[in-house]
């Protein structure tokens, strides 16, 4: 056992390595796109729904955020998270002036990115695909902000 105690410590030692998250997607239209076309920057995928107060409250923040760093480091991704017509739902993203991509899902509690117990849920995808983060209520810019520069590199 003692000869196989150092191979077994470096083996603990090792860092490990999750696959990528990915997911499919449905477009507004019913197309289909995936996940891991956004792969490359962080992101920030919000379930949400019309009905819900706090997620309405917060698609201000997340505009703010999407539009500071789309191109650069980082983007929102929506997924409306109820059963809608594509009218409906166009309509109400122009009338909160939402310009980030939106999809949708349908009502769930689970996705591949982890459980979602309420709305909005929000969860945090580094650019190599690998969730850090799931926020249950609303966030804001600087929130997000603040959570992708404490898990930057140095």
């Amino acid at each position: 056992m003692k000869r196989y105690l150092p191979a077994l410590l470096l083996l603990l030692t090792l860092p490990v390595f999750a696959q990528p998250i990915d997911m499919p997607l449905t477009a507004m239209d019913g197309s289909k796109d995936n996940l891991s076309r956004y792969q490359g920057k962080w992101l920030v995928v919000n379930y949400w729904a019309t009905w819900c107060p706090p997620c309405i409250v917060e698609m201000p923040e997340l505009q703010s955020f999407h539009d500071k760093h789309v191109d650069s480091d980082a983007m929102v991704v929506g997924i409306n998270a109820e059963n809608i017509g594509q009218q409906r739902l166009q309509a109400f993203l122009d009338d909160y002036f939402i310009t980030y991509p939106n999809f949708m899902s349908g009502p769930t509690q689970q996705s591949e990115l982890g459980l979602i117990p309420g709305l909005p849920t929000t969860f945090l995808v580094t650019p190599e695909g690998q969730v850090v983060a799931r926020q249950v209520g609303a966030v804001t810019r600087e929130m997000l902000e603040q959570f992708i520069q404490k898990w930057q590199p140095k």
